[in-house]
């Protein structure tokens, strides 16, 4: 068997990692993957938006499934070409992605079929928008329609920050066509944490909770990330609190794309807020989460290619779970998410079999591997405890020679 993996970054990575554990794969690609994926697959310089080369590599190379990493592309209608070409590729439509691909299509299909979320509004007028902020106040929060690269939803815990967030994006068009709609939320208040599913149609199979950190700084202090750090599984979450997320939430959803004619065929992805009244959605995602796919996979017992053949056969994968913990804490670059530095040496790790390195921003130099992005690797830890787990991978991160040029939260999981 042959799967092509579609991206560049950690979430890939970890994806190709747990895909490397069926030993009766015979070749595993990624388009265009990156310098730490090269140890684990054969990486294919096609970018991943350059739908027709590889809907051509994977007929050519007779690829028995495609697994697709980011949202870009499922927006832009890969999946729709792959199944055009009779190739099976395990990720949804252009249709059935604008669920990550405009907010505003999520906040109505959520108030439409009665999914647990934040009360809202949309705007395309900058002055309405700043009235809608005084009438409110803050906090209060400012979404960009579209996708901007995990960076265009701002929690403003002030009016002014409110106001500078509408310009940016109504005025000033820092995130382009993705905000010329904003959807403007009332803040919920509450422990964040997200869950993903394997979807068919309407048959959900979910996986573990994990909680991913968003801010930069310790504490949860400074701008938005893609994301520091995550773990799973998560210990304050009830079994009441999981279920309700999976009934009320993740099955209602997928009937709601049913009922669209939007059938959801991937990963869909909730973040949620657990708030004094149960659960809430703060968005979908249509692909594996980023860092949380780091977390959650290595826990995974069953053999990824085979769940997503079961899923698509439409056979329950009989989901199994280590009974363990992972913690995965990511290394950035100095700056991030603001301007920073490429082409910096990366710090070196020791190889030790309850650790593991998770690569996204790097590539190949002269001298070996350098920085290549905001968000370059993750280093993750298992272990019976969260603790345990979270002391591991900080005994690797402390010892690490950064050299001025990256940081990383000391408090994931803590």
């Amino acid at each position: 068997m042959k799967i092509l993996v579609v991206g560049r970054g950690g979430r890939e990575h970890s994806i190709i990692k747990n895909l490397k554990k069926n030993r009766q794969l015979d070749k595993i690609y990624a388009a265009p993957g990156n310098a730490g994926i090269e140890a684990d697959a054969a990486c294919i310089p096609i970018d991943e938006m350059n739908i027709e080369e590889l809907v051509s590599f994977a007929k050519e190379a007779a690829v028995d499934l495609t697994i697709v990493g980011p949202e870009n592309p499922l927006n832009a209608g890969i999946t729709n070409r792959f199944q055009q070409e009779n190739l099976a590729i395990f990720a949804p439509t252009q249709e059935a992605a604008l669920l990550e691909g405009s907010k505003s299509f999520a906040k109505d299909f959520m108030k439409k079929y009665n999914i647990p979320t934040a009360s809202y509004d949309v705007f395309q007028d900058a002055a309405e928008a700043k009235k809608r902020i005084a009438e409110t106040g803050a906090p209060i929060v400012i979404k960009a329609d579209g996708l901007a690269a995990g960076k265009g939803v701002i929690v403003a815990m002030t009016e002014e920050e409110a106001v500078q967030a509408i310009d940016d994006m109504l005025v000033d068009k820092a995130f382009a066509q993705a905000g010329s709609t904003v959807v403007i939320e009332e803040y919920l208040e509450g422990a964040e944490f997200s869950l993903m599913a394997f979807v068919h149609q309407d048959k959900v199979y979910p996986m573990m909770a994990a909680r991913d950190h968003k801010r930069a700084f310790d504490n949860d202090q400074g701008p938005n990330t893609g994301g520091m750090g995550a773990f799973a599984p998560i210990p304050d979450l009830t079994e009441e609190a999981y279920q309700f997320s999976v009934e009320q939430i993740l099955e209602k959803a997928a009937a709601g794309m049913m009922e669209e004619g939007r059938p959801f065929t991937g990963i869909l992805y909730a973040g949620l807020m657990m708030t004094s009244n149960g659960p809430k959605v703060i968005e979908f995602n249509t692909r594996f989460g980023d860092p949380e796919t780091q977390v959650v996979l290595p826990l995974l017992k069953n053999d990824l290619a085979q769940v997503m053949q079961d899923v698509l056969a439409e056979k329950d994968p009989n989901l199994e779970w280590h009974e363990e913990a992972c913690v995965g804490v990511v290394l950035a670059s100095n700056g991030y998410p603001g301007s920073y530095r490429k082409g910096n040496p990366l710090p070196q790790f020791e190889n030790n079999e309850d650790i593991y390195i998770i690569h996204a921003g790097t590539k190949k130099a002269e001298g070996g591997l350098v920085s290549d992005g905001g968000r370059v690797l993750l280093v993750g830890g298992r272990a019976e405890t969260l603790p345990q787990a979270a002391d591991k991978v900080y005994q690797q991160l402390d010892k690490a020679e950064l050299n001025g040029n990256f940081f990383y939260r000391s408090d994931i999981a803590k």
